[in-house]
C-alpha cells in the first residue's frame, strides 16, 4: 500500500453517534451515492427551469446542500482518488484516467471505515486504485453494463447493447424497459445486500455510471425532455474566446463522433432523461431504506465526480478546461445531526472534504496527509472558521509542456479516436498536458498555467467565462488578490508526506 499525506483541519469537537438500529446501539450507516459526469447546474434548485431530479431536490431541503461544492480535478481517477483519500491530485500523483495504480497516501476512507468496525461495499462504477479485496461486497459496474457478465445473466443482451454504442450514444429508446438499465439492477443489488447486513454498521458506496456517456436511456425518460429544452447560453462560435484546446477537442470530436454537432439538442435531452432516470432509483432505494427502518439513522451524501459540457460550447463529455460546468459538482448530506435547510450553505467546499468528515462523524482520527477539511460542524449548523472556505482549489494536468497542433494532428495513432467513427476519447495528450490551476472566491474566478497564462472571470456577469479580465487594467487588484489565493492553496497543499522520522514533532 502505498502512502501520502497532507493533514486538514478537523473543525469543532468530535461526536461520537449513539443510535438505534436493529435495536443496538451503533454508530450511523453511511451511503455515498455518486454519480459520473453530472453537471450541478442542470437541478431545479440551482434554477434549472427543468424539473430534473425532483427526489433529490426535496431530500436536499432535509439536509444541508452546497451550491459551491468542487471536484479536486474534471476527470474521473483523481477526482475519485480524492474522494477516497482526502488529497489532491499533486499529493495523490494520480493526475489522470491512466495511473490510478500510483495512489500515494496513508490510509483512506475504507480503511478507516474497517478499524471502526463498518462493513463495506462497493456496488457500481469504482475507476480507483480499489479492488474487491479490500471491501466486504463488490458489485462492479461500468459504461457497458455489470463487469464480468456473462451470458448467461439475464441482463447480458442488455449490456452487449451498452457496448455497441462505443460509449457514444443511442437516438432511440433503449431496449428491455427500465428494469435493464444498470443504475435499476445496481439499486436492486443495494437493497438486497442491505437487508442482508449483520448488526454492524455499514458503509455504502453506490456509484452510478450515469449519465456519463454512452448516452442512452429508455421510455419514457427518452421523451421527456425532448420539447421542452431551454435555449442554449453558448454555442461553438464562443469556441474562439475559449482557446485551442477547445477546438481541437472539438475537431477531434466531430472525427470520433460522426455528426455529433447536429444532434446536440437530442444528446441533450437524452441527458436530462437519464437524471430523471437515476433521480427514480435513488428515490425507490431510499424509500426502501424507510420501509427498512434504516433510514433515521444513515446519512446519505450525494456527489458527482465532475460535469459534462453537455452541448454547451459546441461540446460534449469534458476535457479542455477547468469551467464551471466541469469543476463545479453536486453535493448534498441528509441524515442524524444534520441541519435542515432550504437554502445552499455559501461555503466553498471540495470533494476531497468528504472523507475527513466521514472520519469526525465516526469519531475515527483523521489519517496523516489527508488534505480535506471536516464539513461536520457546518452540517450540523455550527460555527466554523469561514475564512477557511472562502475560496475553492481544482487541479488539471499531468504535467509537461502542452501538447499543441503543432506537435501534430494524427488523433488516430495516439488513440484519441479509432478507424470506428463512432469512438471517441476526449482525454488525451491534446487536452490533458501541462499543468493549470484554478482557485475561486466570491464572484470572481483565477485560472493560471505553468508557462504564466492566466484567465479571469466575474462569475455573475459571465458565467459561462467567455470574457477573460486578466489584462483588464480596471482589474488589477482582483486579479493580484486571487493570484494571492492560488499561492496560498499551492502551498498548503504541499505534501508533507513522508514526515521526519526523528525528532521532529508534526503539527496536524
Amino acid at each position: 500500500m502505498r502512502h501520502s499525506t497532507l493533514i486538514p483541519l478537523c473543525l469543532g469537537s468530535c461526536l461520537t453517534f449513539s443510535m438505534t438500529r436493529a435495536g443496538d446501539k451503533t454508530s450511523p450507516n453511511i451511503v455515498l451515492i455518486m454519480t459520473d459526469q453530472q453537471r450541478a447546474d442542470l437541478l431545479s434548485r440551482e434554477g434549472y427551469p427543468l424539473n430534473t431530479m425532483p427526489f433529490l431536490d426535496r431530500l436536499a431541503s432535509h439536509g444541508t446542500w452546497f451550491d459551491k461544492a468542487y471536484t479536486t480535478s474534471p476527470a474521473s481517477v483523481p477526482a475519485r482518488t480524492s474522494l477516497l483519500t482526502g488529497r489532491y491530485p499533486k499529493a495523490t500523483h494520480v493526475r489522470n484516467n491512466q495511473n490510478e495504480q500510483d495512489a500515494f497516501f496513508e490510509k483512506d476512507m475504507f480503511h478507516v471505515l474497517e478499524e471502526k468496525g463498518y462493513t463495506t461495499a462497493l456496488i457500481g462504477k469504482n475507476h480507483t486504485y480499489l479492488n474487491a479485496e479490500r471491501l466486504d461486497y463488490w458489485t462492479e459496474y461500468n459504461h457497458a453494463g455489470k463487469v464480468k457478465n456473462s451470458d448467461s445473466d439475464k441482463s447480458y443482451l442488455f449490456d452487449k447493447f451498452l457496448k455497441d454504442t462505443q460509449l457514444y450514444a443511442s437516438f432511440e429508446p433503449s431496449p428491455g424497459g427500465v428494469e435493464s438499465q444498470p443504475s435499476y439492477r445496481m439499486v436492486d443489488e443495494a437493497i438486497e445486500w442491505i437487508d442482508n447486513v449483520d448488526d454492524r454498521p455499514f458503509m455504502l458506496w453506490l456509484s452510478f455510471a450515469e449519465p456519463h456517456n454512452p448516452y442512452q436511456v429508455c421510455e419514457p425518460y427518452f421523451s421527456m425532455f425532448k420539447d421542452k429544452l431551454p435555449l442554449m447560453q453558448t454555442s461553438a462560435e464562443d469556441r474562439a474566446q475559449k482557446g485551442e484546446r477547445y477546438e481541437t477537442l472539438a475537431e477531434m470530436m466531430s472525427i470520433g463522433h460522426d455528426g455529433y454537432n447536429r444532434r446536440l439538442n437530442e444528446l441533450r435531452s437524452i441527458y436530462l432523461g437519464m437524471l430523471r432516470m437515476i433521480d427514480d432509483q435513488v428515490s425507490r432505494f431510499v424509500d426502501n431504506m424507510k420501509s427498512s427502518g434504516i433510514y433515521d439513522n444513515t446519512i446519505f451524501i450525494f456527489i458527482s465526480d465532475h460535469g459534462d459540457y453537455m452541448g454547451d460550447y459546441g461540446l460534449l463529455k469534458k476535457g479542455a478546461g477547468l469551467d464551471e460546468i466541469t469543476t463545479r459538482i453536486p453535493m448534498q448530506w441528509i441524515g442524524p445531526g444534520i441541519k435542515e435547510s432550504k437554502k445552499p450553505h455559501d461555503a466553498h467546499v471540495s470533494i476531497a472534504d468528504i472523507f475527513p468528515t466521514i472520519c469526525e462523524i465516526i469519531d475515527a482520527p483523521v489519517p496523516l496527509g489527508v488534505q480535506g477539511r471536516s464539513l461536520w460542524p457546518l452540517l450540523q449548523g455550527k460555527s466554523y472558521p469561514k475564512e477557511e472556505f472562502e475560496s475553492a482549489y481544482v487541479e488539471h494536468g499531468y504535467g509537461g509542456n502542452f501538447y499543441t497542433k503543432e506537435d501534430g494532428t494524427d488523433y488516430l495513432a495516439e488513440g484519441a479516436i479509432s478507424n470506428n467513427k463512432y469512438y471517441f476519447d476526449e482525454l488525451n495528450s491534446w487536452t490533458q498536458s501541462g499543468f493549470t490551476k484554478m482557485v475561486l472566491k466570491g464572484n470572481w474566478k483565477l485560472i493560471f498555467d505553468m508557462e504564466g497564462n492566466g484567465w479571469l472571470y466575474n462569475l455573475v456577469k459571465d458565467p459561462f467565462e467567455l470574457k477573460n479580465l486578466f489584462n483588464d487594467e480596471r482589474c488589477y487588484q482582483t486579479k493580484i488578490k486571487l493570484l494571492e489565493e492560488l499561492l496560498k492553496w499551492e502551498i498548503a497543499t504541499g505534501d508533507p508526506l513522508p514526515l521526519p522520522r526523528r525528532r521532529y514533532h508534526f503539527k496536524k
